[in-house]
């Protein structure tokens, strides 16, 4: 057992002023305790489908799975192979726990002032009741500590989805996918509320890669023969009445931009059958996303399934990476948006429908304050998602609360996602979403802009609230 005095300050993340952190740290207190509302992220459904799965080692838990980790360490040198994460080829990787685990521990002070490091810190010292700060010098002793508390059935999945308090947790799910694992856990009996999300990506974008290949999974999962763009959309009509059945409020979207063009049926079957030839050009590619955008937002208005687009990110920037290790290996790499009129389309068409939510994210944070409050402030079906992957981030919250509410105001906003694989992570990124918040709201109060009692308000619909409503949870 390691022995030392490591604590996390009670005051992280609130203003040194005075009056603004000790209203600041009485909004927190009135939130901390709330429920945890997770509407969308990318927990893996098989840890939570047997109630006997386990995280396996630390390295397991902490490290070869979690991008936002080895990026930073990748990006001082460090191979990814000698952490451990697989490659595409099968080629050898570390295989040895341990040696992993030394290796990210001689580089944890990479982490210090990120939010990576603030959610580190928070699952080592809260989750793990570490208290040492991890060095090369102990970290053995403090894997055998984790690897330990990893063993006991109060550290398996369901345990701790208990003891953090989730009341749901939303999955990200591929538009073909039979949902089994969601299947498994009704089956199982347990009482935990675990939903999964619509995400027909692969089959939406005409040049994803093993297209072909997600388009036959979903011909299977339907029950519909994928021959021509009107059944495509009866498969995908059929999936998300599936998906509602086993639980789900929402689909998730992702788009290099938020172009939006409505196609006429001739237009969009043209471009499908030239897919299906192997044909599609990438100027087809960008019009269909574009159109189907259109038509999941009629779907949505059909089904009630609320609606989330992600726009910003391109994909495996670093093609040696991508290459030799595949997708979401920490080189995705934000670009600049446009929101007025690439989605005005979409708009016109339905976003004056209060039958559709429509949560908007992005990695162009220039947009906040010149486009997307605006746009929020007045379309009924329009809501801002939180600051989402890089902004996910103690400046980045500030940042967007002080481009947005004022125009947007806080009510047109969806709370708070973690968007997270990392399942210890969930209620690191939720506190610090809480502290920032309060800090926040507590600088309106010293400043005279709403009193106490509005801001308490405000905090728990921040914390909790904002995020139920939206995603009708």
């Amino acid at each position: 057992m390691t022995t030392s005095n490591w604590h996390l300050s009670e005051n992280r993340f609130f203003d040194p002023d005075p009056a603004q952190r000790r209203i600041a740290g009485e909004l927190y207190a009135g939130v901390t305790g709330l429920p945890i509302v997770s509407p969308h992220g990318h927990v893996d459904p098989r840890l939570l489908a047997d109630e006997t799965a386990t995280f396996g080692t630390p390295a397991d838990l902490f490290i070869i799975p979690d991008h936002y980790v080895f990026r930073m360490l990748y990006s001082q040198g460090v191979p990814l192979e000698a952490l451990g994460v697989p490659r595409v080829d099968g080629g050898a990787v570390e295989s040895d726990h341990r040696k992993i685990w030394q290796l990210f521990a001689e580089h944890y002070h990479l982490f210090r002032g990120t939010p990576s490091g603030a959610w580190l810190d928070h699952e080592l010292a809260e989750v793990f009741g570490i208290r040492q700060k991890l060095t090369g010098v102990n970290a053995q002793a403090i894997y055998d500590e984790i690897a330990a508390r990893l063993a006991t059935p109060a550290f398996r999945p369901r345990a701790l989805f208990k003891r953090f308090n989730i009341e749901v947790l939303a999955t990200t799910d591929a538009a073909d996918d039979p949902l089994a694992h969601h299947q498994a856990m009704r089956a199982s009996g347990w009482d935990g509320r675990v939903v999964p999300t619509f995400r027909p990506d692969t089959v939406i974008n005409l040049l994803a890669p093993g297209w072909t290949a997600s388009m036959d999974a979903l011909s299977r999962s339907s029950g519909v023969e994928i021959r021509s763009y009107a059944t495509l959309i009866r498969a995908l009509e059929d999936q998300r009445a599936y998906f509602k059945r086993m639980g789900a409020t929402a689909t998730d979207h992702a788009a290099v931009t938020a172009f939006t063009a409505r196609l006429n049926a001739a237009e969009a079957e043209a471009i499908f059958q030239r897919a299906l030839q192997g044909q599609a050009s990438a100027e087809d590619a960008r019009r269909f996303t574009g159109h189907m955008l259109i038509e999941m937002a009629r779907m949505s208005i059909d089904d009630g399934l609320v609606m989330q687009l992600h726009v910003g990110s391109i994909r495996g920037h670093n093609a040696l990476v991508r290459e030799r290790f595949g997708a979401d290996k920490g080189c995705d790499i934000p670009t600049s948006s446009e929101f007025t009129h690439n989605l005005r389309p979409l708009l016109e068409a339905f976003g004056n429908d209060p039958r559709l939510t429509l949560i908007l994210f992005t990695l162009d944070e220039t947009t906040y304050a010149r486009e997307l409050a605006p746009l929020a402030g007045h379309y009924p079906a329009l809501r801002l998602g939180p600051p989402w992957w890089f902004y996910d981030s103690p400046n980045g919250m500030r940042r967007y609360f002080d481009q947005v509410i004022e125009t947007a105001g806080l009510y047109n906003t969806a709370g708070f996602n973690d968007d997270t694989r990392a399942f210890c992570s969930i209620p690191a990124r939720h506190d610090v979403w809480r502290r920032v918040g309060c800090d926040w709201l507590a600088g309106l109060v010293v400043r005279g802009q709403i009193d106490e009692a509005d801001a308490a308000e405000m905090a728990h619909d921040l914390a909790y609230g904002l995020a139920k409503r939206a995603y009708r949870l």
